[in-house]
């Protein structure tokens, strides 16, 4: 069977010179693909030539010499990349962002200034600004970076009571923390800038939580109550400040214009006065006649008497007989 097999086959001749033509063919391929490179847009690529630093060179196609003389090292330069603590984003492309699930809660456990224990959760957002630090001047600086992080977040939490970290001390956190760890990495020269450090979630122990949550519900009620007093109070004064005024300026309408009858009444009897000087019996005649004409329109039954009538009485009891009010 297999020599009926090796007889159908064709019988190609080969010989020394196609053999090494193939050779130099491939070894051109090899060449050709090993020599060139792409360094992406986001990256610079750091060469490395028999294991030494060489230079850097921006995004794009780039030579090098092949079989290993020359070693290429791409560093996302332009790419923001972060660390978490405590917490791991599901599905993210760069695994090394967050550590082991099991040291999560080893992690994030810090021991406040009043002695009480906090669970921080935190994020660190940072980018490679040298890239030759980066690789050359730190073994590890992912690792190096996530100690720093861990080191300086447990000292500036460590500074502070455990209600200032759970509520009002956060961005005093952020901001501290922040500077401290840029101090720290610029000293390593590990060629970074920290653009942001940012607390998650904040949480006191498991044991004592439903009190601490209990705390934060007092204390929202009690800020709750006094916006609700600073509210009414805001309505009710404005209101009664503005009744007030308006009572003050009623009473200073009423002084003035009393006042000013006042001075009218003054004037006119020093007016009065000087003509009663002048002419008393005219004047007085005047202010009878005047009297009368203000007083007797408002008299219903008049009895006009001669000066020589000796009694009313008699005339009165005609009013009486007739039915009419006296």
């Amino acid at each position: 069977m297999n020599d009926k097999f090796e007889q159908s086959l064709p019988d190609i001749p080969i010989s020394p010179r196609q053999i090494a033509l193939g050779v130099v063919i491939a070894l051109a391929v090899y060449l050709g693909y090993s020599s060139f490179y792409t360094v992406s847009a986001e990256s610079v690529g750091v060469v490395q030539r028999f294991g030494h630093y060489h230079y850097v060179v921006d995004p794009g196609l780039h030579f090098k010499i092949p079989f290993g003389v020359d070693q290429v090292v791409q560093v996302p330069v332009k790419r923001q990349l972060k660390e978490e603590f405590g917490f791991g984003t599901p599905g993210a492309t760069f695994t090394r962002q967050m550590s082991d699930p099991r040291e999560w809660e080893l992690e994030t456990t810090i021991v406040t200034g009043d002695l009480n224990a906090a669970l921080v959760e935190w994020v660190i957002q940072f980018r490679i600004e040298n890239a030759f630090d980066f690789l050359f001047k730190v073994r590890d600086p992912g690792d190096a970076l996530r100690d720093i992080s861990e080191s300086v977040m447990r000292e500036v939490v460590g500074d502070r009571t455990v209600d200032e970290v759970l509520t009002i001390g956060r961005q005093d956190i952020e901001a501290n923390a922040q500077t401290k760890m840029q101090e720290v990495v610029n000293l390593y020269e590990m060629g970074l800038r920290i653009d942001q450090v940012q607390l998650k979630n904040v949480n006191p122990p498991k044991p004592v939580k439903a009190s601490f949550d209990e705390v934060n519900e007092a204390q929202q009620e009690r800020e709750r109550m006094i916006n609700v007093a600073r509210g009414e109070y805001n309505k009710a004064v404005p209101q009664a400040r503005g009744t007030a005024e308006r009572s003050i300026q009623a009473g200073e309408g009423y002084a003035i214009q009393r006042v000013n009858q006042a001075e009218g009444d003054a004037a006119k009897f020093k007016a009065l006065l000087a003509e009663y000087i002048k002419a008393p019996g005219v004047t007085k005649r005047r202010l009878y006649l005047e009297t009368l004409q203000e007083v007797l329109p408002v008299v219903k039954n008049k009895i006009v008497l001669d000066d020589k009538a000796a009694s009313v009485l008699p005339l009165l009891q005609l009013n009486a007989m007739q039915g009419e009010p006296r």
